[in-house]
C-alpha cells in the first residue's frame, strides 16, 4: 500500500539478519519503503532474516541495490539523511520532510568515511546519554529516527 508520507530507510552493507529482518517489520508496520545497498552481510533467504521480518516480508515495499552510487543515481533530486555517531548534531534538530531517504550504515562501521565527508552538512547522530555507550542497536536506531520523521511529516496516528 503506497503511503502518503513516502519516507524511506536506507541500509547501507546491512551486516545483522535480525537487525534487518526487525527493520523490515518496522517498515510494513508504517508503510515506510526499505532499500537495501549491497554487499549484504547474509542472503536474502536468510533462515534468521526470514524469521525477525516474521510474515510480514510481503507487506514491505522494498528494494536491493548493487550499490550506493546505483540508489543516489535513480533518486539524484532526493534528501537524505545520514545517521553516524561521527557528528554532533542530533536527529532532533533535523527538518524531515516526505520523500525523505534515512540512511543507516553496517552494525559494525556505519557509513562509509567517504560518504559521510561527501555529506557533512546531511549527517545527525542519536545523542548518547552515557559517554561509555557509543551506539544503539541499528533496529533500534531506525526505529527514533523513523518515528521522529513521521512525526514531522505530519502522519495524524504518530501525533503531528
Amino acid at each position: 500500500m503506497p503511503s502518503p508520507h513516502q519516507l524511506q530507510i536506507v541500509l547501507v552493507e546491512p551486516e545483522i539478519p535480525p537487525n534487518t529482518g526487525a527493520i523490515a517489520r518496522l517498515c510494513a508496520a508504517t508503510h515506510t519503503v526499505l532499500h537495501l545497498v549491497e554487499p549484504l552481510g547474509f542472503k536474502l533467504d536468510d533462515k534468521a532474516l526470514k524469521r525477525a521480518g516474521m510474515d510480514y516480508w510481503q507487506q514491505v515495499t522494498w528494494r536491493t541495490w548493487p550499490n550506493w552510487e546505483a540508489l543516489r543515481t535513480a533518486y539524484p533530486v532526493a534528501r537524505y539523511h545520514f545517521m553516524t555517531t561521527k557528528t554532533t548534531c542530533s536527529y532532533t534538530e533535523a527538518q524531515f520532510g516526505p520523500g525523505d531517504f534515512l540512511v543507516f550504515g553496517r552494525e559494525t562501521k556505519g557509513l562509509p568515511e567517504s560518504l559521510l565527508r561527501q555529506n557533512e552538512a546531511a549527517c545527525l547522530t542519536i545523542p548518547m546519554l552515557n559517554p561509555e555507550v557509543r551506539s544503539l542497536n541499528l533496529a533500534t536506531a531506525v526505529a527514533i529516527v523513523l518515528f521522529e520523521a513521521l512525526r514531522q511529516v505530519g502522519r495524524p496516528e504518530m501525533g503531528a
